[in-house]
C-alpha cells in the first residue's frame, strides 16, 4: 500500500487481528496476519479504494475480514500461505544452514574456551584441570561421542597425549588468547583424525557413528519419500486441471463444485509441488557430495594407511595433514548429515498444509466427478505440442528465442515459475509451458505458453495479459509467490520473503566470462614533457630561475611546530686565538683599617671615644 494507510495504522489493525484470533484459539504469527492484512486491502473483490485514507468503519470491516479468513479452517488458500510464510522463515540454503550449525557450535563451546584461554595456572593441580578442559574441548568441538562417556573420554586423552603432551602446557599458557584458540582448533581437528584412523584399524571408536554407511541409506530413502510425495501431489494437480477444463466445457455437470475452491486447491498442491522441487535438488546435491566425499576419505585412508604401516615413530610433518584432512571429511560427512535431518523435517511439516485437500475433495467425490474426463500429466501436455512452434515471420515487432539459436537456453529466467503466460489471467489455471514453442521475450523478460494458440494471442497484446495476470494475483494471494510476482509486491511480501524470494525461487540470470585485450603502447611515446609553446611561459620560468640565484635558504619554528619535525643548523667552530702585551704590571692599594675605642663606655660618666688608625702606608704595599 502507498500512502492511504500509515505504518501506525497498519500496526494497530496487525496487533488487532492477532489478538482477536488468539481469542479465538488460534495463535498466528505477525508475519502472516500481516500478509492477510495487506492482501484483503488488495483484493478488489472486498472493494477497498486503494486511492483513499480508509475511514473508521473500514478499518473495522477490514479487520473483521481478516479475522474470518483467517480463522476459515475450510480455505485452501490460507493453507497455502500458511505454507509459503512457513517456508520463507524457515527454510535455509545449505551455505546458510550450515553457516547457522557452525555459529551455535561456536556458542556452545565459548565457555569451555573461555575456561582455557582466559586461565594463568601455575600449580600443577591448575594444569591438569586446564588439560582435562581441553579434552572435554576437543570432544565436544569434534562430535565423537560425549563427555560422560568414560570410553571415549579415553581415547580422546590418549590421541591428545601423543600429539599435545601436559608438558607443553607452560608453553601454551604463554600464547596470545588468538594463538590459544587457534591451537585448540588444531588439536581438534588432529586428535578426530587419530582416532578416525583407529577406528579404520579397529583398535578404539567409541562413540562414533557410522556416518557414510547412514548416509547412504538415508539418502535413496529420503529422496525415495520425496519422489512419492511429489508424484501425489503432480497427479493431484492434474485432477484438478482437468476438471477446471471440464467445468468450462460444461458448467452444469460440475455445478455442486466450487471453481473459487477448486482453483485455491490446485494452487495449494502447485506450491506444495514447488517447494519439494527446492528439496529434491537439495537431497541430490547431498547424494553427490556424499559420493564425493567417499573417494576422498577412502583415498585418504589409503595414504594414511601407507605411510604409518608398522612404524613405531613417524614424523609429524608426514601424518599431521592427512590426519586434518581426515576431520575435514568428517565434519562434511556430519553436514551432510544435518542437512539430511534439515530436509527430511521440512518435507514432513509442509505435509500438514495438504490435509485441507482430502476435507474439502474426498477420494471418491474425484473419482466420481472424473468419470470419463482424460486426465493429462504436465509430460503428457508437452508431449502434445512438441512438434508446433510459433512462425516468426507472423510477428514483426516480437522477439521469439528458440533452443537451436539461444546460447544458454536453458538458463532462461522464465516468468510465472515457468507456466503458460496466457492460462494464468485467462482460466485461472497453471498449465505447464513448453519452452519448444517459443520464448517470447517482451521487456527484457521472457514467457512461455502451453500452446501455439496461446503463444498467438498472448503475443498480440502481451501487456494486456500481464495485467489479467497481476488481477489474478490480487484474487489469489498465494500466486504472488508462486508465479514469482515479488517485483511487482513488493510491498505485500513479507521481509524475510522479499530478501530470499529471488535467491529461493528463481534462477540466477545467465553469465559467462569473457575477456578483451589490447596493446596499450605499439610505439615508445615521443612526448617531451617539457616542451612549452608559450613565450610568457617560457619567460615565467627564466626569471624564476634568475631569482632562485640570489635567494637563501632559511628556516625558523614555531611555538605550534618546534616538536612535529626535526631541524639542523650549521655553524663555523670557535678558533683558539691567543694577544700577547709588551709588559705585564700591576697595582694595589692598602686597606684601610681604622679601629674606634671607648664605643661602649666605662667607669666614668663621660664617654671617651679614641680613633686608632692602623691603615699600612702607601710604600710600604
Amino acid at each position: 500500500m502507498s500512502g492511504e494507510l500509515t505504518q501506525g495504522v497498519i500496526k494497530r489493525i496487525i496487533r488487532q487481528v492477532g489478538l482477536e484470533c488468539a481469542a479465538q484459539g488460534q495463535s498466528l504469527s505477525e508475519t502472516l496476519v500481516a500478509f492477510m492484512v495487506k492482501a484483503v486491502v488488495l483484493d478488489p473483490r472486498n472493494d477497498f479504494n486503494m486511492d483513499q485514507i480508509l475511514t473508521e468503519n473500514e478499518i473495522q470491516d477490514l479487520i473483521q475480514l481478516c479475522v474470518t479468513r483467517l480463522l476459515d479452517t475450510t480455505n485452501p488458500s490460507l493453507s497455502t500461505i500458511k505454507m509459503q510464510v512457513y517456508f520463507d522463515m524457515n527454510y535455509a540454503n545449505r551455505d546458510e544452514l550450515l553457516s547457522e550449525q557452525e555459529r551455535v557450535l561456536e556458542g556452545k563451546l565459548a565457555p569451555v574456551v573461555r575456561a582455557i584461554t582466559e586461565s594463568g595456572p601455575h600449580a600443577q593441580e591448575e594444569m591438569e584441570n586446564v588439560y582435562q578442559n581441553i579434552v572435554t574441548y576437543v570432544l565436544l568441538r569434534s562430535g565423537l561421542g560425549s563427555p560422560t562417556d568414560i570410553e571415549a573420554v579415553r581415547e580422546v586423552t590418549a590421541a591428545l597425549q601423543s600429539v599435545f603432551p601436559q608438558t607443553e602446557m607452560i608453553t601454551f599458557i604463554s600464547l596470545s588468547k588468538k594463538d590459544k584458540e587457534q591451537q585448540l582448533k588444531d588439536l581438534a581437528m588432529l586428535v578426530t583424525g587419530i582416532r578416525l584412523y583407529n577406528k579404520q584399524c579397529q583398535k578404539g571408536g567409541s562413540g562414533i557413528d557410522d556416518l557414510p554407511n547412514l548416509l547412504h541409506k538415508a539418502i535413496p530413502s529420503a529422496t525415495r519419500t520425496l519422489d512419492e510425495r511429489l508424484n501425489s501431489c503432480q497427479l493431484q494437480a492434474q485432477r484438478y486441471m482437468a476438471l477446471l477444463e471440464s467445468m468450462q466445457e460444461d458448467p452444469p455437470r460440475y455445478s455442486q463444485l466450487s471453481t473459487l475452491k477448486l482453483k485455491e486447491a490446485l494452487f495449494n498442491v502447485r506450491q506444495y509441488e514447488a517447494f519439494l522441487f527446492i528439496l529434491q535438488s537439495n537431497a541430490i546435491t547431498s547424494a553427490q557430495e556424499v559420493e564425493s566425499l567417499d573417494a576422498k576419505f577412502e583415498a585418504a585412508m589409503v595414504v594414511l594407511k601407507n605411510t604409518v604401516q608398522d612404524k613405531t615413530s613417524i614424523e609429524s610433518k608426514e601424518v599431521f595433514p592427512t590426519f586434518m584432512e581426515l576431520s575435514k571429511l568428517w565434519t562434511s560427512y556430519q553436514n551432510e548429515m544435518l542437512l539430511l535431518s534439515f530436509l527430511t523435517n521440512m518435507a514432513d511439516d509442509l505435509q500438514q498444509f495438504l490435509e485441507i485437500q482430502s476435507q474439502l475433495f474426498p477420494e471418491e467425490m474425484l473419482t466420481s466427478l472424473l468419470e470419463g474426463v482424460t486426465v493429462k500429466s504436465d509430460e503428457d501436455r508437452i508431449k502434445e505440442t512438441m512438434g508446433t512452434r510459433v512462425n516468426v515471420s507472423d510477428f514483426k515487432n516480437q522477439e521469439w528465442l528458440f533452443p537451436e539459436a539461444t546460447d544458454n537456453f536453458d538458463q532462461l529466467l522464465i516468468q510465472y515459475h515457468g507456466f503458460c503466460a496466457h492460462s494464468i489471467g485467462v482460466k485461472g489455471i497453471t498449465l505447464p509451458g513448453n519452452p519448444t514453442i517459443g520464448i517470447l521475450k517482451h521487456k527484457e523478460k521472457y514467457y512461455v505458453f502451453s500452446s501455439k494458440e496461446a503463444a498467438y494471442i498472448f503475443a498480440q497484446d502481451p501487456d494486456k495479459f500481464i495485467q489479467l495476470n497481476i488481477e489474478e494475483a490480487k484474487k489469489y494471494a498465494e500466486l504472488i509467490q508462486l508465479l514469482e510476482l515479488h517485483h511487482q509486491f513488493e510491498y505485500l511480501v513479507p521481509h524475510a520473503q522479499a530478501r530470499n524470494a529471488k535467491k529461493d525461487l528463481m534462477k540466477p540470470p545467465p553469465k559467462c566470462d569473457s575477456g578483451t585485450q589490447t596493446d596499450t603502447h605499439i610505439l615508445p611515446p615521443t612526448i617531451v614533457r617539457s616542451y612549452e609553446w608559450n613565450e610568457w611561459e617560457l619567460r615565467r620560468k627564466a626569471i624564476k630561475l634568475a631569482n632562485l640565484r640570489r635567494k637563501l635558504t632559511h628556516a625558523m619554528q614555531t611555538d605550534l611546530s618546534h616538536m612535529r619535525r626535526e631541524n639542523f643548523t650549521q655553524v663555523y667552530l670557535p678558533k683558539d686565538v691567543g694577544t700577547q702585551t709588551k709588559c705585564d704590571n700591576s697595582s694595589n692599594v692598602p686597606k684601610p683599617q681604622i679601629f674606634l675605642k671607648g664605643l661602649r663606655g666605662g667607669s666614668s660618666p663621660t664617654t671617651h671615644m679614641i680613633t686608632v688608625d692602623l691603615t699600612r702606608p702607601l710604600d710600604e704595599t
